[in-house]
């Protein structure tokens, strides 16, 4: 599988690598980020956490020559502080978490994350042993709710629409039937983008609760990181940029953390001709602050 890790270079960048720092990879996916970490270590290491087991396994082959660097766990962001104590790692140098969907997920048909791959089942899930896949979500959330899910996360402005032509012919079960059910509806425009687009981004962060996950990440982050540690977060689409961008703010104000990125950074034109999907990424940074009030030795109290 050919692999593009996002913004690789401004990632390693904002995190000041060291050779001998400790390192948290929440979104190892096919371990592209892990690699230009790891690269830069010697006596330091990589704790590289994914919620989807096969995502792991393909990354720890093509990790393979840094794999006493590496340490591969699956987790979502609300396990990471669990996952560090029983390491018996306290806190890391540096975390970046790339929000997107990994190459394999949107690249395997039978994972159901790409709208072109016609038969693929309606799944969605990042984590396979999860029980609630898209399908469950389209064939028995009512009318009100699916609209609610569509406008809500993906800021889909046909989303009472979409929601009853979908309710109107279910059951629903692969990727090309919700792609037409969608397009019946919404014929495709002279955009890039498939109609569906925002349909799909909706019900994978609903399964997924990515929303939930992605806040519990940013809150723990003064936990997370030791004084001077660094994090960085890519987003993909407003909805999770916004929460970033908001809750960075929060923990700035609060005396956590200091904003690395004013503005947010997106990829150079070069990397989008490269790696055309990546042309939606938007990064942004924090350092947490040495000895913000509230914060220190991992006390969590209220700093304001």
């Amino acid at each position: 599988m050919r692999h593009y890790p996002v913004m690789r270079e401004q990632v390693v960048g904002f995190l000041a690598v060291r050779p001998e720092g400790c390192y948290l990879d929440a979104t190892c996916g096919l371990g592209g980020h892990t690699r230009a970490i790891a690269e830069r270590l010697s006596s330091g290491r990589v704790i590289a956490c994914d919620r989807d087991a096969e995502s792991l396994e393909i990354a720890a082959k093509d990790l393979e020559p840094w794999r006493e660097r590496i340490i591969l766990r699956q987790a979502r962001f609300s396990e990471l502080e669990r996952v560090l104590g029983e390491l018996g790692i306290r806190q890391v140098d540096g975390l970046v978490a790339d929000l997107g969907s990994s190459y394999y997920q949107l690249t395997a048909p039978e994972r159901g994350f790409s709208l072109y791959a016609d038969g693929a089942p309606l799944d969605m899930r990042m984590d396979r042993s999860e029980p609630v896949t898209a399908a469950d979500l389209v064939n028995q959330l009512s009318e009100d709710r699916l609209a609610d899910l569509f406008y809500r996360l993906a800021g889909e402005r046909r989303a009472r629409k979409l929601a009853r032509a979908l309710v109107r012919a279910r059951p629903v079960r692969t990727m090309g039937e919700l792609a037409r059910i969608v397009e019946s509806v919404a014929p495709r425009g002279k955009g890039r983008l498939h109609p569906a687009t925002r349909v799909a981004l909706a019900l994978r962060m609903a399964v997924n609760r990515e929303l939930e996950e992605l806040e519990a990440l940013v809150e723990a982050l003064p936990r997370l990181l030791v004084p001077g540690g660094r994090a960085v977060v890519i987003a993909f689409h407003s909805t999770e940029d916004a929460l970033v961008k908001n809750r960075f703010r929060d923990l700035a104000r609060r005396g956590a953390v200091r904003l690395l990125t004013k503005h947010v950074i997106r990829p150079e034109p070069e990397e989008v001709r490269e790696n055309p999907p990546s042309r939606s990424a938007r990064l942004r940074a924090i350092e947490r602050i040495e000895a913000e009030a509230g914060y220190e030795d991992g006390n969590t109290g209220n700093a304001d």
